[in-house]
């Protein structure tokens, strides 16, 4: 027997805080994405920390969301040649 697939939205809401995730979510035109660490779910919104700012977004226009690697080590700056 298969297990029933999660929602989007059921997978937000069982992540705990620091997970990093990808959500994919409507926004006037079309998609975006947030890439970063959930911060928090509500009933009816997640926050996602991204390397500019938190994003609120409402679980009603998320299509997509996944649990993604942590992000690589950034690079030192380059040294003169």
């Amino acid at each position: 027997m298969t297990s029933p697939v999660k929602t989007p939205q059921d997978f937000l809401a069982g992540t705990a805080p620091g997970t990093r995730v990808v959500v994919r979510y409507r926004i006037e035109g079309g998609l975006t994405d947030a890439l970063g660490d959930v911060v928090s779910v509500t009933g009816g919104e997640c926050t996602v920390r991204t390397r500019r700012t938190d994003v609120v977004i409402p679980l009603a226009l998320v299509v997509a969301a996944k649990e993604v690697p942590p992000a690589p080590p950034r690079r030192g700056a380059r040294s003169p040649v």
